[in-house]
């Protein structure tokens, strides 16, 4: 299942929100998209190797990024080494 019919099936909540700002150590915030924030979390899913016991019994780093993504704003990467993401609704200008 690819990430757009992933986010499909995400909350209800999470499909009203289209965007996400993400922090990263050592980087400044930035905003991005859900599919971009699904692919970017992805990536650090995958980096770790291992993943998380929680995250254990789903098959690949997209799967896991739509949990991550459905249920938690924060991934660490190594001790005291965290990224994080806030989804956020971004209004038009009026």
């Amino acid at each position: 299942m690819g990430f757009a019919a992933d986010l499909a099936l995400s909350d209800p909540l999470l499909r009203e929100l289209d965007h996400f700002v993400v922090l990263e150590p050592g980087q400044g915030e930035r905003i991005l998209t859900a599919a971009e924030t699904l692919v970017w979390l992805a990536s650090h899913v995958e980096a770790l190797g291992d993943p998380p016991a929680d995250l254990a019994d789903l098959a690949d780093p997209e799967a896991r990024a739509v949990r991550l993504l459905d249920t938690a704003c924060e991934l660490e990467l190594a001790p005291g080494c965290s990224i994080q993401w806030f989804a956020v609704r971004l209004e038009p200008p009026a």
